[in-house]
């Protein structure tokens, strides 16, 4: 079966796989990371044309030719996205396990509301947890990202 990842063609043999196992252990894409196994903690969160998805929850038959973004596919050409520069500019992680689904998550919701409130920031990330408490952090950095994005001309997906 033939995938569009990160802008390129990939070769998984079993369409009833999961999109994480095919992604961590198939194409070496660690980044996306196994967290609940359940859809609830966000931590395995990926873009699918765009738009959050649990990689945990997502069968490699339903994806189809829609292009699935991991955190890996956001650098382009060496340089960060303007949600990964904002995080580390804001200082988010601590122990760093939920970062990837934390910026998959931001990047979906600045591709659909370039410039969000918080309410709608607090609406996005709802479901992707972190441990250590970083939200308000989280949400600082979204709204860092966003001005970045709109100066720059950047942030929509790569």
């Amino acid at each position: 079966m033939q995938l569009r990842i990160n802008g390129a063609q990939r070769e998984v043999a079993d369409d009833e796989e999961l999109l994480l196992w095919a992604l961590r252990d198939t194409l070496g894409l660690t980044g996306t990371r196994f967290g609940c196994g359940m859809g609830q903690c966000g931590a395995c969160t990926v873009l699918l044309d765009g738009v959050a998805v649990r990689a945990c929850q997502t069968p490699l038959a339903s994806i189809g030719t829609r292009e699935v973004t991991t955190i890996e596919g956001l650098v382009q050409n060496g340089a960060l996205h303007p949600v990964q520069e904002a995080f580390i500019a804001e200082q988010v992680p601590q122990c760093g396990y939920c970062m990837s689904g934390q910026v998959m998550s931001a990047v979906a919701l600045l591709n659909s509301v370039p410039q969000p409130s918080d309410a709608e920031i607090n609406a996005a990330m709802q479901g992707n947890l972190c441990r250590c408490g970083t939200y308000f952090r989280i949400r600082r950095a979204i709204h860092r990202a966003a001005a970045l994005a709109s100066a720059t001309g950047q942030g929509r997906e790569r």
